[in-house]
């Protein structure tokens, strides 16, 4: 560009300027033309001249100047956007579909443009293509109510569309496998269901999630099959006895603490409603790794079936040991327990009806005379929705795919970590 070309430019952009500030739109727009007839790489007299020609309604004179813009530049995220809408508005679907791809070439992570993507598909029947598209965009997009207001019925739509196509698409692969399911019926695809609800949305995904202490390698089971726990049957032979050393301690109603006693200095999040509440409390007969003496001393059916658990050893943490009670009209809200390394096995003593326990996707009701042992690092809530009391005696055991070298090893952190004196408890049930 010559020197006198440059001033002219310079004193057009001078001029453009004025006209804009003193609010002479008409004049401002003529001078953006000659400014382009001076210069025709200008791509600010292209993206200004664009925009006048889409806002007069002149989408074909818009297209042509974006396109010009787009093969000078094409930096510049909007540029490609403006384009894609314009051609929207021809119908030029071949156009709209290359502005896009030009957008997502400088930011595949622009929501809008992976919107409009998937809008586009889902006017030309891809449905697939579409579900992708709108699944990066809202992937890409902030919740619903910090979105500006413009932009949020687009992301409802894709919202929506993700949500239909998902559940077509479980019912279609529900019919593909029914056949099979059928001829399969009687084997354990517990499992296996569970992971077509999950990829389809109707479940959702539960991974551990221990506060304190995560141990890999060690599969997220919520409720584990009996069988890895040889002990129980004759921990559940004593289920009269026990329930008899409880009773007579709860008629003489001393020793029972709120299960929760945070101070009121510590942040109680969804647990406020119960702490220091006798809604929820506990009798503890071991407690972070102590015999609790008085109360051992007086449940000693008790603590005989207790000494033939493998319960963990972890200084000034486990083994823990109590009746726990919940009172009628109570819910325990969802939580996670602390570490993997250890599980948390229940027997049932005072069961009114109408009591459960949610540990991932799996809800279960108590049986009496029937224990159970499940991992509380996966999300669990209980329930009391009775007229009276519920009663369960907790304790906890060792996740039954640690080796004796691995528990040993365990044992000798939880030490570590009291020597190093960064803090005891804090594995409480």
């Amino acid at each position: 560009m010559g020197l006198a070309i440059q001033e002219d430019v310079a004193a057009l952009q001078r001029q453009i300027a004025a006209a804009i500030q003193a609010g002479r739109d008409n004049e401002a727009g003529q001078l953006w033309q000659r400014l382009l007839d001076v210069d025709p790489d200008s791509t600010k007299a292209l993206f200004a001249l664009s925009q006048r020609a889409f806002r007069a309604g002149d989408l074909q004179r818009a297209r042509e100047l974006l396109r010009r813009l787009v093969a000078l530049d094409g930096q510049d995220l909007q540029q490609w956007i403006n384009l894609a809408v314009v051609c929207r508005g021809l119908h030029d679907d071949e156009g709209e579909a290359a502005a896009l791809t030009g957008a997502l070439t400088v930011d595949p992570t622009d929501m809008l443009a992976q919107l409009l993507r998937g809008e586009l598909f889902e006017r030309q029947g891809r449905r697939h293509e579409a579900v992708r598209a709108y699944g990066a965009g809202a992937m890409a997009a902030p919740p619903v109510e910090r979105l500006e207001p413009s932009l949020r019925p687009l992301l409802q739509r894709a919202l929506a569309f993700q949500d239909a196509y998902q559940r077509d698409y479980g019912d279609w692969m529900d019919a593909h496998l029914a056949p099979l399911l059928r001829d399969l019926q009687g084997e354990p695809l517990g499992r296996f269901r569970d992971a077509v609800d999950i990829m389809f949305g109707r479940k959702r995904r539960y991974d551990p999630q221990p506060a304190l202490f995560y141990y890999p390698g060690l599969a997220p089971v919520t409720f584990f099959d009996r069988a890895l726990f040889p002990w129980m049957a004759a921990l559940e032979a004593q289920t009269d006895a026990i329930r008899a050393e409880f009773l007579a301690v709860l008629a003489r109603q001393d020793g029972f603490v709120p299960y929760l006693s945070y101070p009121p200095d510590q942040p109680h999040f969804q647990f406020a409603q119960l702490n220091n509440s006798p809604d929820w409390s506990a009798y503890h007969l071991i407690e972070q790794g102590r015999v609790v003496t008085g109360h051992a001393a007086q449940c000693p059916v008790t603590m005989a079936a207790l000494a033939n658990v493998p319960q963990p050893h972890q200084l000034n943490r486990t083994p823990s040991a109590m009746y726990s009670l919940l009172r009628p009209r109570t819910r325990i809200p969802a939580h996670t327990g602390v570490s993997n390394v250890r599980l948390v096995a229940h027997l049932p003593l005072i069961l009114p009806g109408q009591c459960g326990l949610r540990v991932g996707n799996d809800v279960r009701e108590w049986e009496m005379g029937k224990g159970w042992v499940f991992d509380d690092t996966i999300e669990h809530e209980a329930w009391n929705d009775s007229d009276a009391l519920r009663v369960v005696l907790i304790f906890d055991v060792w996740h039954p795919h640690l080796s004796e070298a691995e528990r040993t090893m365990v044992s000798a952190l939880a030490e570590g970590i009291a020597q190093f004196g960064a803090g005891d408890g804090g594995f409480e049930l």
